[in-house]
């Protein structure tokens, strides 16, 4: 028979698979986080999220400055140390009165600055967890990558923020607000911590959205590894645990 007349048949075109969008990202970070992490080896981006932690962190920042002030904040934050409340006590008046305006200029500064402390925060967490998965569990995870699953893995905190601004507009005491702590929402809420302020830090380490973000966080780099996430999370949790009883050392000792 001919050819004469025939059409050639090429093969069907395969699809490509869509990945998330930003938008998709950031709301699977919460209805599926395995579907929101898998998408960050496609296109690892952490932009977006930061944007958002930082601008629902200035909500709670506005209303710090108008319920509790800052000179409060920094006569709240010096109860966590005894020793310096003990120091400033002993100052006499106009020094003392030196020594917390330097204070509440710091608290501003680091307020108004949160941003970029936050992108610096994030940074170190990624470049802590990217050496330890590669050189300790031998995957091959980039920095785009790890600081993508860290930042999204971070988003639980705008739920604490924006919880902690609307208990400040509802009559939360301002004696009781402090930056480390500005939610009810662990273990430390238990505690006074003008009597145990070492146990208060260590109830205060046991926070529902803290273990979130640990949990996210375990989840995201067993998307982007060949790890399982039993493993991914006992890392996660085990820098924390490391990490927060260090701080609980430090605390100790300069307290």
């Amino acid at each position: 028979m001919g050819t004469a007349g025939m059409t050639p048949q090429f093969p069907a075109a395969t699809p490509q698979a869509i990945g998330l969008s930003e938008g998709q990202r950031i709301v699977n970070t919460f209805a599926d986080p395995p579907k929101a992490f898998t998408d960050l080896k496609r296109y690892p981006t952490w932009w977006v999220p930061w944007l958002l932690l930082s601008v629902f962190s200035y909500l709670l920042v506005f209303a710090v400055a108008q319920k509790v002030g800052f000179e409060q904040v920094s006569q709240n934050q010096l109860r966590l140390n005894r020793r310096q409340a003990e120091r400033m006590e002993q100052m006499p008046p106009e020094q003392r009165a030196r020594a917390l305006q330097l204070s509440v200029t710091i608290t501003k500064a680091i307020s108004y600055c949160f941003p970029i402390v936050l992108l610096i925060s994030l940074a170190v967490i990624a470049v802590v967890l990217m050496v330890t998965f590669n050189f300790g569990m031998g995957q091959e995870i980039g920095f785009a990558e790890s600081m993508a699953v860290v930042t999204y893995a971070h988003l639980p905190g705008i739920i604490k923020g924006v919880l902690a601004t609307v208990s400040l507009y509802a009559g939360a005491s301002p004696e009781g607000f402090n930056f480390e702590n500005p939610l009810a929402s662990n273990l430390g809420a238990l505690i006074d911590v003008s009597e145990h302020p070492l146990l208060y830090r260590m109830g205060s380490a046991v926070d529902v959205f803290t273990i979130w973000v640990l949990i996210l966080t375990g989840i995201g780099f067993a998307c982007v590894s060949k790890l399982k996430r039993s493993t991914s999370l006992a890392v996660v949790f085990g820098w924390y645990a490391l990490i927060t009883l260090i701080g609980i050392g430090f605390a100790a000792a300069f307290s």
